[in-house]
């Protein structure tokens, strides 16, 4: 017996998806515009998740822009045959689309658009045992949307040789509740020659909660369980440690053992600014239904499984420190929109990251020079090691935590008065504040960040000396509740000339980020 302890994915992991082969499970997440695309894990326990890749790792995957929570939406992974498959949703461009893999790692197929037959979002795939292939998702209400949420779920054959949807389309489900809002997330499945659809409904927020209902057929109403919805937190209240739980995605171990994973929040000040996570329940039948977490029926903070342990090489469910001897970015890292050579190089100065000072701004909708890792919890340290020498006034670099364009905070090294100062510049709601800043004298310095209950403190360090630049950071305007979207903060390297061309750059020597 083994402990998972939950979340079993920190950070900004929304939207879970896990198919098990063999003896191996595999979950993938939304990404929205962030690349790459669709970060992917591997366990062979339930509890130790190893990041193998990103599912959309080229530019050609993942043609993304806008607001950050736009883009790649609720992806799902299957197997069937030897040949995985990620469907997803690009809200971007192009709308649901398919990609495929023979090993999960990768490499993955260039994007099979599904076109103007596939409307609606949150796509998934379902394999029959005559290997028929279905398409099920959440579409408007083809007579007319009567109110926000007014949305159903439907189902279509998908051809696999053509990857077109073929035969006719049919409504199958509009959620449990009366007057149900985003029925949402669905995922099919057999089991005991019924056909078994797990749904989200209620929206991705406080009312967020799990149905599920069945049919003999697939073309076919289906019947609701009459224990709807059968898992949600919206009844625990706004103070529960774990709020906003829903969208989730079945998978049993082949020994009659069954679980479930799905998305949920850790809030702190009633706030979340880490996102929506991947969290692990168990599952049991009863009368032909499934019960989540019996005799329980709220997730927890540690989960007992049958399995024997299997840890990865040079596990650290938190602490990421990243240096830069190495030919390839770590995959830990993403950018906004792209994350490719034009923004960085690691050879121009090797042990170095080299971020190219552009004219894109972090304020702008757009690829700024930002590479960044995903927020984990609420106590945390983060630090680069940085040498920027800005060419003029209009230049900066430095550490960046970053909810949205008009939602970020930044310690920037910028030129004042012909000297190299570190400054704290807000963003919030897009108006900008500067708010403090110290000379910097060393080449190399180190900017600091400490963050503990949506407050924070920023520090210059110059030959092991701390210097404060700032206290009581307040964080509570990068958070979802404030700032709106579906994603968590990212916290990384960033410079800019604030659009003006520059030939300059900034160089990191390291980052790390721990818990404290």
């Amino acid at each position: 017996m083994i402990i998972a302890h939950n979340p079993i994915l920190k950070g900004f992991y929304p939207d879970p998806s896990i198919c098990r082969v063999g003896n191996d499970y595999y979950i993938v997440c939304s990404s929205f515009v962030y690349a790459p695309g669709v970060p992917i894990f591997h366990s062979k326990d339930l509890t130790h998740w190893e990041q193998i890749g990103h599912v959309l790792d080229r530019e050609s995957q993942l043609p993304v822009s806008g607001e950050i929570s736009r883009g790649i939406f609720a992806p799902t992974i299957r197997e069937h045959k030897g040949i995985y498959y990620m469907i997803t949703t690009n809200v971007s461009y192009g709308g649901n689309f398919v990609v495929t893999a023979k090993d999960p790692a990768g490499p993955w197929s260039e994007p099979y658009y599904l076109g103007e037959n596939a409307k609606g979002i949150d796509p998934s795939l379902f394999f029959d045992d005559d290997d028929r292939c279905y398409y099920v998702g959440t579409r408007p209400n083809p007579e007319g949307v009567r109110y926000n949420g007014d949305w159903e779920i439907w189902i279509q054959e998908l051809d696999l040789i053509t990857m077109k949807l073929i035969g006719k389309p049919m409504a199958i489900w509009k959620g449990a509740v009366k007057g149900v809002i985003w029925p949402e997330g669905p995922h099919l499945y057999k089991k005991d020659g019924y056909y078994y659809l797990l749904n989200a409904e209620g929206g991705t927020g406080p009312e967020h909660a799990i149905s599920i209902s069945r049919s003999k057929e697939l073309f076919a109403w289906f019947e609701g369980c009459p224990r709807n919805p059968i898992f949600s937190h919206r009844n625990l209240g706004k103070n529960y440690p774990i709020i906003y739980a829903g969208h989730g995605d079945l998978v049993d171990d082949g020994d009659g053992n069954w679980y479930i994973v799905m998305l949920a929040s850790r809030p702190c000040q009633k706030h979340c600014s880490i996102g929506r996570e991947t969290f692990l329940a168990k599952v049991v039948w009863e009368d032909g239904w499934p019960v989540i977490n019996p005799g329980i029926a709220r997730l927890e903070d540690e989960v007992e499984l049958p399995f024997d342990e299997h840890p990865f090489a040079a596990e650290n469910e938190w602490s990421d420190q990243l240096h830069f001897y190495t030919n390839e970015l770590d995959q830990r890292l993403v950018g906004i929109e792209k994350r490719n050579e034009t923004i960085y190089s690691l050879a121009q100065r090797p042990g170095f990251l080299r971020l190219f000072t552009r004219a894109e701004r972090a304020e702008e909708m757009g690829y700024p020079s930002y590479l960044g890792l995903r927020q984990k919890d609420y106590s945390f340290k983060a630090n680069v090691g940085v040498d920027f020498k800005p060419a003029n006034e209009n230049e900066c670099g430095g550490l960046m935590l970053y909810q949205n364009h008009a939602n970020h905070l930044v310690l920037e090294i910028v030129l004042e008065n012909g000297k190299r100062v570190l400054r704290t510049r807000k963003v919030v709601k897009g108006e900008e504040e500067i708010t403090s800043f110290i000379e910097v004298k060393e080449d190399l310095a180190v900017i600091e960040l400490r963050a503990k209950a949506q407050k924070a403190d920023a520090y210059l360090v110059e030959n092991g000396d701390y210097k404060l630049l700032e206290t009581g950071i307040d964080l509570l305007p990068y958070t979802t509740e404030e700032a709106g979207g579906f994603v968590g903060c990212t916290v990384g390297m960033y410079t800019s000339s604030n659009g003006r061309h520059s030939d300059n750059h900034c160089d990191f020597a390291w980052m790390t980020m721990d818990k404290i």
